[in-house]
């Protein structure tokens, strides 16, 4: 490659600098041979003409020739450099990627990840309580995960194999809420949550599959106007963004309720307090990085609601990044009493996928917590 072809601009710039510029915009495996020929042709030209005038190098030459010199090592550098930052980048954002090394996992099998699927299983309320404390997790498949993983299948509709098929593993991978599931672990061929209700004008029967946590808390009668804060340990996004998008989510559970919100006043005490945090935040409950817990929120009246700070947030969400507003609706419906329901088209229900918008209350949503604050 000659000079005329393309020029290599060196200047008053660093060749470290212009060599990571031009990198950036071409990749490195490409562009590499090119720059090695192109600095390698340039010093031997420099050199050899100053050879045939059979005269010793110019200082402007000299200055010419280690800039090449820098440039070329700049070039080994990033060469070597680039593979591993982009591989870093990678695994990070791989959370879930353990779970496609367990598909066709079956009882009996010790299968290294299984003791994180446990971890996660156990978070989301598909250990018996009486297991939460006592068991010893690892990374055998005994009878213990066999029953949880059915419990799981059959919750979220799917065929009941006691088995890791790729069923299971996809509906595993999609992110949720951090709220465990409403879980009947007595008799596990009813499905938890459920309520079914007679349909006054008509002979069919309705049902609904709202649920509401252990003990029915909710919000007395003198707390139907609740304020809320914002508090976080980490900044993740716009807070006028987030103002604005938990707004919006407040009023669509103030029209179908007699609740009333209101943002607090600056330095004044609220009822709720909204924030994002990062992993271990003291209140018991972990995050556990980006991809698979998205957020947790308490029951009445405890008026907590985080946001896990790890994961890709938006309020115009790419395919992967997650809707701040569509999870703001489901916590608040946590904050007001609600437990997840298996109804796939409520806000209640307790997944959502990456690049998914889901910002309006179903009909199950609106007859749960009508029921719930019914008297």
């Amino acid at each position: 490659m000659t000079e005329g072809a393309w020029k290599m601009p060196i200047g008053n710039h660093s060749a470290l600098g212009n060599c990571t510029v031009f990198c950036q915009r071409v990749h490195i495996r490409n562009i590499y041979p090119i720059l090695v020929d192109w600095c390698i042709n340039r010093h031997a030209e420099i050199t050899q003409n100053q050879a045939k005038k059979d005269q010793p190098l110019s200082l402007k030459q000299l200055a010419m020739a280690t800039k090449l010199s820098h440039l070329y090592a700049s070039i080994l550098l990033l060469v070597f450099i680039h593979p591993f930052t982009a591989q870093s980048r990678t695994l990070k954002s791989n959370t879930f990627e353990f779970l496609q090394n367990l598909e066709g996992c079956q009882k009996g099998q010790n299968v290294k990840g299984l003791k994180e699927l446990k971890h996660h299983l156990k978070n989301i309320g598909y250990y018996p309580k009486d297991h939460q404390h006592d068991i010893k997790l690892s990374d055998d498949f005994d009878e213990i995960f066999e029953s949880a993983l059915k419990t799981y299948q059959k919750n979220y509709r799917l065929k009941v194999t006691g088995s890791l098929d790729s069923d299971t593993i996809k509906e595993l991978m999609i992110p949720r809420c951090g709220v465990p599931d409403p879980i009947n672990h007595v008799d596990t061929s009813k499905q938890a949550g459920r309520t079914e209700h007679d349909s006054k004008s008509s002979k069919f029967h309705t049902v609904s599959h709202y649920s509401f946590f252990g003990g029915t808390p909710r919000w007395p009668s003198s707390k139907f106007h609740l304020t809320y804060t914002f508090s976080s340990s980490v900044q993740v996004i716009d807070m006028q963004e987030l103002r604005s998008a938990c707004s919006r989510a407040f009023q669509k559970w103030a029209d179908v309720t007699q609740f009333t919100f209101q943002e607090a006043s600056e330095g004044s005490q609220a009822d709720i307090v909204i924030g994002f945090q990062s992993g271990d935040h003291g209140d018991r409950y972990p995050f556990d990085g980006p991809g698979r817990i998205l957020a947790h929120a308490f029951a009445p009246t405890d008026g907590r609601f985080h946001y896990d700070a790890d994961e890709k947030w938006s309020t115009n969400p790419s395919a992967d990044e997650v809707d701040l507003e569509s999870v703001a609706v489901h916590e608040i419906g946590h904050l007001l009493g609600l437990d997840h329901s298996m109804d796939q088209n409520s806000i209640m229900f307790a997944e959502i996928p990456q690049g998914t918008i889901k910002r309006d209350l179903g009909q199950d949503d609106i007859a749960g917590i009508r029921a719930l604050y019914s008297n």
